[in-house]
């Protein structure tokens, strides 16, 4: 009972670093209870609005899994140049070194824990006393991440169990089993949970003031295209559904204006000190020093003992440690020199590099050693780096880059977006971009794609999106060809078949 008492403070104490409210406030207005039970949060507003914080803070916890899901199966890191010991997961994923004895993420990657917290807050608020317009709102967000989580599991798995209300008790073993529903029947979840959120939002395109790291309409709308763009390339709703995604994208591009807009400066995006209404950000992950900081990207980075031996500069000057005297990680994952060679080569591009720098040895004939992923480096606190970058999860350069990729695939030209994109990073050497066939259009939008978001998870995803082609024409074949057809989804670990005997395996494991 110790540690139930004080269950609501520890957890307001933690969520503070999701939100913008003051800590101190926060912390005065919720007593510590003796449990969230639902009794509670029926009762009292602050117990319940500790429920909806804690899930902004529970969803930060699965950044590093949402990173590997989306971008390590990719093409950006495989066969890379490090310096270090390989780093296994990130290695696991890139060379596709995957089967039903081999499996990345075990327990649907813990899930399922944060589903439960957002399922608990769904079922209690509707009855809580929280009053509108928090009451529509917070519904409306948990709608929303609830869609966002899903779907990445779809993206993931294929078919996965769906659970939409919290389990209030346990009476057997056998009550836990659960069957993986049918992929059709998920998308049909997300799709619905999409439409509830934007009900409930009732028309509200306003975003938090300061910092957005709260779920909202335009991140909904955002969703709805990404969501209709896969289930019209991968689950046989086409035109239809490319239409549908089209039309939500568009409704976000119509709001494009002084609060929704590219940062001209592309650093800006991820600077922590501009996170504040910053009008590219739609929704991210929030980090705060003396909160919360970010460690997923540590294997990406390099140790102060390596530090004195690298250079940002192929003439070996200056050395990476009087630069970056203060960083302190690992060096597990790299870029081959092929990817460097692509993403460097051709007219100046401010995404590449805002986003990694390619390490160089000090010693003749200085070759490349590895890249230094600077996109996530925070900032400097005293004598130490601390990483408080925020990290989005959709922002507007998603928004033009899927609406012309629904315009693509329609048939449609998507040069504007696409010039709008190139503008940003190439300023007056922008590439001209001239509209051609599907595929060609295709290929274009994931180069863009490619470039704006190295290390935000989202390369393998949007080959995924695009088609299966789109895969097999990027990923090294020795990993994965049309004939690894399974390696597309993941397979679940055979201890979850045989604790739960409703389970079955992901097909073709």
């Amino acid at each position: 009972m110790k540690f139930l008492k004080y269950f609501i403070y520890s957890q307001v104490v933690i969520a503070c670093a999701a939100t913008l409210v003051s800590c101190k406030k926060q912390l005065e207005d919720v007593v510590p209870q003796d449990a969230i039970s639902t009794q509670l949060a029926l009762t009292d507003a602050n117990a319940t609005q500790t429920l909806y914080i804690g899930v902004y803070a529970r969803l930060r916890a699965y950044n590093g899994t949402l990173f590997n899901l989306g971008e390590m199966r990719s093409d950006i890191w495989a066969d890379g140049l490090f310096t270090e010991s390989a780093d296994p997961t990130s290695q696991q994923l890139y060379t596709q070194n995957i089967s039903a004895l081999n499996v990345p993420y075990s327990n649907w990657a813990g899930f399922y824990n944060l589903i439960y917290n957002i399922n608990n807050v769904i079922d209690v608020l509707p009855k809580s006393p929280v009053q509108d317009p928090n009451k529509s709102k917070w519904l409306a967000e948990m709608y929303g991440i609830r869609a966002y989580v899903y779907y990445t599991m779809l993206k993931t798995w294929g078919a996965v169990p769906l659970t939409t209300v919290p389990v209030s008790t346990i009476n057997n073993a056998a009550e836990t089993y659960k069957k993986r529903s049918p992929a059709d029947s998920v998308m049909l979840q997300i799709k619905s949970d999409i439409d509830k959120s934007l009900q409930l939002f009732n028309g509200n395109n306003a975003f938090p003031t300061g910092n957005r790291v709260y779920w909202n309409r335009v991140a909904t709308l955002t969703l709805k295209g990404d969501v209709y763009l896969w289930s019209g390339a991968n689950m046989g709703g086409g035109t239809a559904d490319f239409t549908i995604a089209k039309a939500a994208l568009q409704e976000v591009q119509s709001l494009q204006g002084a609060t929704l807009n590219l940062d001209a400066n592309y650093a800006d995006i991820f600077n922590p000190s501009k996170k504040a209404n910053n009008p590219e950000i739609i929704f991210a992950l929030s980090y705060e020093s003396g909160q919360a900081t970010q460690g997923t990207f540590s294997i990406f980075t390099v140790n102060g003992v390596q530090a004195s031996s690298y250079s940002l500069s192929p003439t070996g000057t200056p050395t990476l440690n009087t630069v970056y005297p203060y960083v302190n990680g690992a060096n597990r994952v790299g870029m081959s020199a092929a990817m460097i060679t692509r993403l460097t080569s051709g007219p100046a591009d401010q995404r590449i590099s805002n986003s990694f720098q390619v390490m160089y040895s000090t010693a003749p004939p200085f070759p490349v050693k590895s890249v230094f992923l600077t996109k996530w480096i925070g900032t400097v606190s005293g004598t130490s780096q601390v990483y408080n970058n925020d990290y989005p999860i959709y922002r507007y350069a998603d928004v033009l880059l899927m609406l012309a990729e629904a315009k693509a695939q329609l048939g449609q030209d998507p040069t504007a977006e696409i010039t709008q994109i190139r503008a940003r990073a190439y300023g007056a050497s922008a590439p001209v971009f001239t509209n051609g066939t599907i595929t060609a259009n295709m290929n274009a939008i994931l180069e863009e794609t490619l470039r704006e978001f190295v290390g935000e998870g989202k390369r393998w995803w949007a080959l995924r999106r695009a088609g299966d082609s789109y895969v097999y024409a990027n990923i090294n074949p020795v990993y994965l060809s049309p004939t690894t057809v399974a390696k597309l989804l993941l397979p679940i670990s055979t201890s979850m078949i045989a604790n739960d005997p409703l389970l079955t395996q992901t097909t073709g494991y």
